[in-house]
């Protein structure tokens, strides 16, 4: 289905090295939209997504990525993606927590930190961050240096629509006494302002998904490191 792809040895190996990032955007495209068709990949977004071999690359380097293709392909494919967590603080300690909607493809019903989202193709972190925060919480970011960034995490493991590997980029934000968030996109049913000991017991009772689990855990390291 793809130029120059062969099994070997148990693996399937695509000579492709050679070629420009945009020949093998498009020609992983075109095998995905095919699989697509077949009825081989579920969850088809429109949306792109960027893959990068090296995982200790930076999505806002200045060199390509290897290549970019449907977002969907990524857990087909068993490829890493990366994705923004913010971890959304409020003067008291608490924490602000979105329930993702009932209709969401994946984890729907679960709890996350107030704002996550893959990075698209041609995404900055700080403009994706930007952008997730006005789509499911209906904050407008003003001073992107306002967003603490606690590290990042590497999640993997199966799912129903393939193998989730993706690069969880999590920053912690202050946000102001008076702030209740407002989902804009649909994506979240509902919001909770939740104290250390309820998140932690939230956490342990296993409502939050494991990427938002992981974020959350970061962000309280970051916040008490000195």
């Amino acid at each position: 289905m793809l130029p120059r792809c062969v099994f070997h040895e148990g693996a399937l190996l695509w000579d492709a090295a050679h070629e420009s990032p945009a020949r093998r955007s498009a020609q992983m495209q075109a095998a995905l939209q095919r699989l697509h068709d077949q009825g081989h990949v579920q969850g088809w977004r429109d949306e792109a997504f960027c893959f990068w071999p090296d995982a200790d690359a930076s999505p806002d380097a200045q060199h390509a990525a290897f290549l970019q293709m449907e977002r969907a392909g990524f857990r087909f494919l068993g490829m890493m993606s990366h994705a923004v967590h913010i971890n959304g603080f409020t003067p008291d300690a608490r924490m602000w927590c979105g329930q993702r909607s009932a209709t969401k493809a994946t984890d729907p019903g679960m709890w996350d930190n107030v704002t996550a989202g893959g990075l698209a193709a041609g995404e900055t972190l700080a403009r994706c961050a930007r952008r997730e925060l006005w789509e499911e919480a209906g904050y407008r970011l003003q001073a992107p240096e306002a967003l603490v960034l606690a590290g990042r995490v590497r999640i993997s493991g199966a799912t129903p629509t393939g193998w989730h590997d993706e690069m969880l980029h999590v920053y912690n934000l202050s946000l102001p006494a008076d702030f209740a968030p407002c989902n804009q996109d649909g994506e979240v049913q509902s919001f909770a302002c939740l104290s250390a000991s309820e998140v932690m017991a939230q956490l342990a009772a296993g409502p939050f998904t494991a990427d938002a689990a992981l974020a959350i855990a970061l962000g309280v390291l970051c916040s008490h490191t000195p």
